[in-house]
C-alpha cells in the first residue's frame, strides 16, 4: 500500500490508499456522523446498500452526487467537504426518515443529557431500559447524532412499529421499535464471530433483525457473546439491567468470572487455551497470579462459578475443574518466561506458612529479597495442610506447590514458633509479615463444652492431617454447618467411626458448606440432622449425653440468613462417643507482639497496605479478616507483597507474563445447539474405594472431556475486543 494525499474541509490528509474517506476522516480527527458504519465491520452500504442510514454523505469536489463516505475510496488530490448546506440537508432528512419510526422521546428530553444510572425519565421506565445513559457508555450513539446535525424546526413525527419486545431469553433484551437497522448485529454476528445467530426478518412487509432460525436465540445457535450488544448504536438491544446490579463497573459485569477471582485469574483466557489444546500455556496464565495452581484446583471455593454467565442458559462452566486439568497437562511453558531474580539486600521474616504467608514470600523473593518464613508446626502449609484433608487435596500436590515456592529463594524454618517481634528485627530483618492464620477453636458456649470427649474441630482436623492417633469411639457428633463441619465428619469416617451425625440448627439451604462438600458427605454416610441445636453436654455412662432442642428460622441476622429460634417443649437427647465442635476458629495473637486486635480476635490492618499498628509490620490471611477460603488468602498474599516491596523501596509491582500474550482471534463460529451443551459431570472414587484410606475422592478430566467443557465458554471477554477493534481499526488506516 502506498499513502495518497487528500483534502478534507480544508485540512491536508494523508491516508493509506484503500481507505475510505470516512476512516481518513477519522483518523484526521474529522467527525463524520454514521449509524450504520463501526470499524470492526463491513459497511452496511456493501451488502444491503437499502439499508444504509445515508448520514455520511460527503461532498467530493467533481461528483454531481453525494457519496457515502463509509464505502467511497480515497484518492490522490480528493477534495472533501463534510459539512455543506447540501449535505447538512440531506441528512437532516435521512435522519428524521430514521426517527420516524424510532420512539424518540429521549432525544427531545431535556432532561436526557442530565439524567444519571437511577434517573426515571419520560416514559417512566429505568434508564438501563433505554438509550439515555445507558451501561454500555453513556448517551447512546442515536442521541449523539441527533444533538450533531439537528432536526429542524417543524415537529418530529413518530409513527411506532408495534414490534414486540423479546421476552424469555437469557442475558440480553430486544426491542425491535428502537432499531435503526443499522446492520451492525446481523454483520458482527455472522462476519466477525461467524455464528450467523441473527438474520434480517421480513415482518408484515418490513425487516426487523431477529433469530435465524426464526425462533428462539437458543434455537439459532447464539453464543450470548454479546458482540451484538456491544456495537448496537442504539437501546435496541440492552444487557439485562439487573445483571449489573452486583458490579462495579463494565468491565467487571461484562467478564464476571475474572471479576469474582480474588487473586484476579485471567479465567476466560486460560479456558480458551484449554479449548485450543495448549494446556501448557493455560497452566502459565494461572501460574502468573497465584503459586498454588494445583492446590486450587482442588479446594478452590470457585466464586468464578457462581457469576458464570453461562449459568443462565444452563450449568456454569466448570471452571476449577478446568483449572486442575490445566495443571495436571502443565508442560513448563512458563519457564521460559520467568524473570531472572536480582537481589536486592534486603530482609523480610514472615510469620507462619499458610497460603498467605507463602503467597507473600514467593512474590517477594521474585522481587529480589530475602525471605525466611518461620513455621510453629512440623510441616509447612498452614490449613493447606492441617485443616484440609488429604481426600480433598493430596500431600504430593501441596508438597509440590510449597517446593516450587522454595525453589525460588524462599528458606522455611518449621518448629519455629515466633513469639518477639523485637528478636526479629534484632536479628535484621526490616519487614515482618505476620499470616499465623485463625487455628483456635471457639467453644459451643453451652453448659458442659469442656467435658472430655468434646474436641475443636480446628484440633481435631490438625491431629488427624499430622498423623496423631485421634480416638474418638463408634458414634460421634460434629455440631456446625461449615466445610470444617463437613470436613471432620468425613474424615471421622476414614478413622473408623461407624456411626457419624452434624447438627446443625438451620436448614440445609443456610449452610455455609459448600454444596457439593454436603452431597458427598451424605453419600459417604454421614447424618446431617437440622433444626437441631445442642444446649447441655454432660458425661453419663461413659458417653456424652447431649441435650437438644429443635429450631424454627425467625427473621434475618445481619449476613441475612435466617436466625434459628428454639420450639418450646421440643428438647430430647442424643448419646455419642465423642463430640467435635465445628463452629469456627479465632487468631491467637501473641500478647507481645503488641499489636492493635480487634473484638473478634483479628488483627487491625490497613485495608489497602496491610500495615498493622507497627512500623514495619504487615499481616494478612485468616489472622486478618478470620476464617475464609485459600483463594482469599492468596489475594492478601499478593496485596501483602505488593505493600512491602513498596516499603522496602521497590514498586510494589508483582504482575507477571507467564504465557505468550495475542490478541484473542473473535471468531467463534457456528455450533449446533452449544446454549444446550451440558457441564461435565466431574468423576468421582467410588464409595468402596475412597472409604478405605484417605483417597483423592475427586478425580481429573480427560483431554476430551476438558476441552468439551471449555468450548461451552461463552467467551464474554470478546466483547471488550470488539470495542477495541474501533482503536486497532484507526491504528490500521493511519499513514
Amino acid at each position: 500500500m502506498y499513502v495518497v494525499a487528500l483534502t478534507i474541509n480544508g485540512q491536508e490528509v494523508k491516508a493509506r490508499s484503500g481507505v475510505t474517506i470516512l476512516e481518513a476522516a477519522q483518523w484526521a480527527g474529522i467527525y463524520i456522523p454514521a449509524l450504520c458504519y463501526h470499524p470492526a465491520l463491513k459497511p452496511v452500504a456493501q451488502w444491503r446498500a437499502d439499508l444504509a442510514c445515508g448520514l455520511c454523505m460527503v461532498e467530493v469536489e467533481g461528483h454531481e452526487d453525494l457519496p457515502l463516505s463509509c464505502v467511497t475510496r480515497v484518492a490522490e488530490g480528493m477534495v472533501v467537504h463534510t459539512e455543506t448546506p447540501q449535505v447538512q440537508e440531506a441528512r437532516c432528512e435521512n435522519l428524521r426518515s430514521i426517527l420516524v419510526e424510532h420512539p424518540h422521546a429521549c432525544l427531545t428530553c431535556e432532561k436526557a443529557e442530565h439524567c444519571g444510572p437511577s434517573d426515571i425519565c419520560i416514559r417512566n421506565v429505568s434508564v438501563r431500559e433505554r438509550c439515555v445513559a445507558c451501561p454500555k457508555n453513556g448517551r447512546c450513539e442515536l442521541q449523539s447524532i441527533v444533538k450533531y446535525i439537528g432536526l429542524g424546526e417543524s415537529p418530529l413525527p413518530y409513527r411506532h412499529k408495534g414490534l414486540p419486545k423479546t421476552k424469555g431469553e437469557p442475558l440480553y433484551d430486544r426491542d425491535n421499535n428502537l432499531c435503526v437497522l443499522c446492520g451492525r448485529c446481523v454483520s458482527v454476528c455472522r462476519d466477525v464471530v461467524g455464528v450467523e445467530a441473527l438474520a434480517f426478518i421480513p415482518h408484515d412487509g418490513k425487516v426487523t433483525v431477529g433469530p435465524s432460525s426464526g425462533g428462539s436465540y437458543r434455537d439459532a445457535g447464539c453464543r450470548f457473546c454479546g458482540a451484538c450488544v456491544e456495537v448496537c448504536p442504539t437501546a435496541a438491544l440492552m444487557d439485562q439491567g439487573e445483571r449489573w446490579a452486583p458490579f462495579p463497573d463494565r468491565e467487571a459485569a461484562l467478564v464476571p468470572c475474572r471479576h469474582a477471582c480474588p487473586a484476579g485469574i485471567d479465567v476466560p483466557r486460560y479456558i480458551h487455551l484449554v479449548a485450543e489444546g495448549r494446556f501448557g500455556e493455560a497452566a502459565a496464565v494461572i501460574r502468573e497470579k497465584v503459586p498454588f495452581p494445583g492446590v486450587l484446583g482442588r479446594v478452590c471455593f470457585h466464586t468464578c462459578e457462581d457469576m458464570c454467565h453461562r449459568g443462565e442458559l444452563n450449568e456454569p462452566i466448570a471452571i476449577r475443574a478446568l483449572r486442575r486439568f490445566a495443571m495436571e497437562y502443565d508442560n513448563g511453558i512458563c519457564k521460559q518466561h520467568t524473570r531472572a531474580v536480582i537481589p536486592r539486600g534486603k530482609r523480610v521474616a514472615i510469620v507462619g506458612s499458610g497460603p498467605a504467608g507463602l503467597t507473600t514470600a514467593y512474590y517477594l523473593a521474585k522481587a529480589g529479597l530475602s525471605v525466611v518464613v518461620f513455621e510453629a508446626l512440623p510441616e509447612p502449609g498452614g490449613m493447606m495442610r492441617v485443616g484440609i484433608p488429604r481426600y480433598r487435596l493430596p500431600r504430593e500436590i501441596l508438597d509440590s506447590e510449597i517446593t516450587g515456592i522454595r525453589d525460588v529463594g524462599v528458606t522455611i524454618e518449621t518448629n519455629a514458633r515466633i513469639e518477639s517481634l523485637e528478636q526479629l528485627f534484632e536479628q535484621g530483618y526490616q519487614a515482618i509479615f505476620l499470616a499465623m492464620g485463625a487455628h483456635q477453636d471457639i467453644k459451643l458456649g453451652v453448659e458442659g463444652d469442656d467435658s472430655a470427649g468434646v474436641i475443636g474441630c480446628a484440633s481435631f482436623l490438625r491431629g488427624a492431617n499430622l498423623g496423631n492417633r485421634v480416638g474418638l469411639g463408634d458414634r460421634i457428633a460434629v455440631i456446625g454447618g461449615g466445610n470444617a463441619a463437613i470436613d471432620a465428619s468425613r474424615v471421622a469416617l476414614r478413622l473408623g467411626v461407624k456411626e457419624v451425625a452434624i447438627l446443625y440448627r438451620r436448614t440445609r439451604k443456610e449452610m455455609p458448606a459448600s454444596p457439593e462438600e454436603v452431597e458427598e458427605a451424605l453419600r459417604e454416610g454421614v447424618n446431617i440432622l437440622f433444626l437441631v441445636a445442642p444446649t447441655r453436654i454432660s458425661p453419663e455412662n461413659g458417653v456424652l449425653k447431649v441435650e437438644c432442642t429443635r429450631m424454627r428460622l425467625g427473621r434475618p441476622d445481619a449476613s441475612g440468613r435466617k436466625l434459628p429460634e428454639p420450639i418450646t417443649g421440643s428438647e430430647f437427647d442424643m448419646y455419642f462417643d465423642s463430640i467435635v465442635a465445628a463452629i469456627g476458629q479465632r487468631p491467637l495473637v501473641p500478647e507481645g507482639f503488641g499489636l492493635q486486635v480487634k473484638d473478634d480476635k483479628t488483627l487491625q490492618v490497613n485495608a489497602e497496605t496491610l500495615a498493622t499498628s507497627r512500623e514495619g509490620v504487615f499481616a494478612g490471611g485468616d489472622v486478618v479478616s478470620g476464617p475464609a477460603s485459600v483463594i482469599e488468602a492468596i489475594a492478601m498474599g499478593r496485596q501483602a507483597a505488593s505493600s512491602i516491596d513498596k516499603y522496602l523501596g521497590g514498586s510494589g509491582l508483582i504482575e507477571e507474563t507467564l504465557a505468550p500474550t495475542e490478541r484473542p482471534d473473535l471468531w467463534l463460529g457456528h455450533d449446533e445447539g452449544i446454549a444446550y451443551w451440558h457441564r461435565v459431570e466431574t468423576p468421582y472414587l467410588s464409595l468402596e474405594q475412597r472409604m478405605g484410606g484417605f483417597a483423592e475422592v475427586r478425580l481429573g478430566l480427560d483431554k476430551e472431556t476438558a476441552i468439551g467443557e471449555a468450548k461451552r465458554c461463552l467467551r464474554c471477554n470478546l466483547r471488550l475486543e470488539v470495542s477495541a477493534a474501533r482503536r486497532i481499526q484507526s491504528l490500521r488506516s493511519s499513514p
